[in-house]
């Protein structure tokens, strides 16, 4: 039932500044600015790509006040989208799940979204914005068993988990699986990594966080040399995938600190099929 890894909710103090470092290094624009009562916070949204992310910024008591008063600006929520939010509903009222409406929008969250609260938004066409293409992924970083979080997700949303790729890495410690919902057509998932690495990032996070928690996000960009040309000329916090900033031809990964605490992985066109389940689809640099 979800079709798009659609948005991010990013709780931040100062909505307006954060969106100004959102514009600099990715293109980014203002679509519009609101205010949730749900979160208790203006909200400021941004297209990017063809995606949008909502920097909340709160006007008062509740719950992103709440979230920045315990953890700081960072990520909040994950956010997907489906063709028909009341089918949606529907089904978790069938399986007696609790949610709550925000206009539009649906909120759902743990303990039945493993690692992270998400908003549902109906699913819309819109135009590319910026350098980006697209929000592709968010990243439930769990103690919990992947395989439990990857059954809590299929029965919630009726995915099909032959369409599913295992991962893991060495590197950053972890294993589970990418809950892929249309490939090879579109890379948009819900990323499930179980900790494997005692020091690892990862799992510092979890320790931080006392278990299951929502880590990062992952866009493709049409442009990836505007978006290093910009990290590199603005003296921005980022790790490319390989050894060298000024010549990394695939992407890499953007320090929380310069997008009001979204850690940002940044992918080339079609490059994250080579960690998907199918290396074939990845074109040339």
């Amino acid at each position: 039932m979800l079709d798009r890894c659609d948005r991010v909710q990013v709780a931040v103090t100062d909505r307006k500044a954060v969106a100004e470092r959102y514009h600099r290094l990715l293109g980014a624009e203002i679509a519009r600015e609101d205010r949730s009562a749900y979160l208790g916070a203006h909200r400021l949204v941004l297209a990017v790509g063809e995606s949008e992310i909502e920097l909340v910024e709160p006007d008062g008591a509740g719950r992103t006040h709440d979230f920045l008063a315990r953890w700081g600006e960072s990520i909040m929520t994950a956010g997907y989208s489906t063709v028909d939010v009341a089918a949606l509903a529907r089904r978790l009222d069938g399986l007696g799940v609790s949610y709550a409406h925000d206009g539009p929008q649906l909120h759902l969250g743990p303990p039945h979204t493993p690692g992270f609260p998400m908003v549902i938004t109906p699913s819309t066409y819109r135009v590319r914005v910026g350098l980006v293409s697209f929000l592709y992924e968010t990243t439930s970083v769990l103690v919990t068993d992947w395989r439990r979080a990857a059954a809590a997700f299929t029965s919630l949303f009726d995915l099909d988990p032959t369409r599913f790729s295992k991962i893991g890495s060495k590197r950053f410690g972890y294993e589970g699986t990418l809950t892929l919902f249309d490939p090879p057509n579109r890379l948009d998932r819900i990323e499930l990594s179980q900790v494997t690495g005692p020091d690892s990032a990862m799992a510092r996070f979890t320790r931080r966080r006392g278990g299951d928690g929502l880590y990062m996000a992952y866009i493709e960009t049409h442009d990836w040399p505007g978006i290093r040309t910009r990290l590199l000329e603005a003296g921005a916090k980022w790790t490319p995938r390989g050894k060298d900033p000024a010549t990394e031809p695939d992407g890499g990964w953007i320090h929380p600190r310069e997008l009001g605490g979204l850690l940002l992985g940044v992918s080339r066109t079609g490059q994250a099929w080579e960690w998907s389940g199918r290396k074939d689809l990845v074109p040339p640099a």
